[in-house]
């Protein structure tokens, strides 16, 4: 160790050894590999291939060169391709309970497995060597990257009458701003809906300390904490005014949409008309949705968002501001406070509103009404 630090301090030694009694004294230190790497200027396969070399000579062995000792230089073709192969499979395949490969689980049944299959150059295989192998193939199995398979066959003509909504809503708006009234022909309003389930009602074990001048300058939490349940926020937002329609409840199914339903109507003069922007929902196209629809003909239009489209619906951007304001962190003794504190606030939110306004492609739109 201190033969290592007086070479890394070192003004004569060679420039490689310098860097190499670096590189082992970082990762002494507990310093990541990526992290080595952007510190001495070197990839992370050079850092791998210095600390496996320490861990295989010794410390002081592995700051020269290592000639014909380690793994052979010429690793073939097919070595390289039986190496990419295993990594192109599933662990679970091999009889482990890893979902991907790491480097060193790849590295480890390598050299345990490649003389029974013929590769025996392989057999001091070390991470570093697989990593180059790997990295050359362009292959990184130890990452996930996720696909949507299936895609809503009507998407494009979807998001178009999506779109085409917020349009007509936006020209209706600019209307107003200019007459700085409600147009009087207007009998319609549009909203966009969607639920936010989940939401926890948490309680401090500890008591909360705020903030002391002198003594700490955070709210203080036990780390402790207590879970009550859950609720469901039901809510749409009014594209024209702002305003925030909500109905706090323990569950989210047709009976409460429904009744959300009922509690919008109330917000709105008798003749008027409701669009609604949605998402596909069970409860938004279930047999007793359906029935209270016909109970009241004419009274709702509801324009669904494409299948795993719902980041069209403009609620979803509102629900991302309250997440990150009032709901933020917060800390009940009960339910009932939870629910008593979404609706405060909610009317908070409703004593300034604002108008969310839909900016991309718009003047794209286009509904085929074939």
């Amino acid at each position: 160790m201190i033969k290592l630090v007086g070479i890394s301090k070192s003004k004569t030694e060679e420039a490689r050894k310098v860097q190499r009694a670096k590189i082992l004294l970082l990762y002494m230190d507990g310093i990541s590999i990526p992290t080595i790497g952007k510190q001495v200027g070197l990839s992370k396969v050079s850092v791998y291939d210095c600390i496996d070399k320490a861990l295989s000579f010794g410390a002081i062995a592995a700051l020269d060169d290592l000639s014909g000792r380690g793994v052979p230089a010429e690793i073939s073709d097919e070595d390289h391709a039986w190496v990419t192969s295993i990594a192109c499979q599933s662990p679970v395949d091999y009889g482990y309970a890893h979902e991907t490969w790491t480097y060193s689980l790849l590295a480890g049944y390598i050299k345990k497995n490649c003389e029974k299959a013929g590769y025996p150059k392989l057999k001091k295989a070390s991470k570093s060597l697989i990593y180059g192998i790997l990295n050359k193939a362009g292959i990184k199995p130890h990452k996930i990257q996720y696909y949507l398979e299936k895609r809503d066959e009507l998407f494009d003509q979807k998001m178009a009458q999506v779109l085409a909504v917020y349009k007509d809503v936006a020209i209706i708006n600019k209307q107003e701003e200019l007459t700085k009234e409600q147009l009087p022909e207007r009998k319609k309003t549009t909203i966009s809906y969607d639920e936010k389930p989940g939401i926890q009602a948490l309680k401090n074990i500890g008591a909360q300390l705020l903030p002391v001048p002198g003594k700490h300058a955070t709210v203080g939490r036990d780390y402790e904490y207590k879970r009550l349940g859950t609720l469901s926020l039901l809510a749409a937002i009014d594209l024209h005014s702002g305003q925030v329609i909500p109905l706090v409840a323990k569950r989210h199914r047709s009976e409460e949409f429904i009744k959300f339903l009922k509690k919008t109507i109330e917000v709105y003069p008798s003749d008027w008309k409701i669009r609604v922007i949605l998402d596909n929902h069970s409860a938004h196209r279930s047999k007793e949705t359906m029935k209270y629809l016909e109970s009241t003909p004419g009274k709702f239009e509801f324009v669904f968002t494409p299948t795993h489209g719902s980041w069209l619906n403009m609620i979803e951007m509102f629900f991302s501001k309250v997440a990150r304001g009032f709901l933020r962190d917060i800390r009940v003794n009960s339910i009932k406070e939870l629910e008593d504190r979404i609706y405060l606030g909610l009317k908070l939110i409703n004593d300034e509103p604002v108008v969310f306004r839909w900016k991309y492609k718009i003047d794209d739109a286009v509904v085929n009404n074939d």
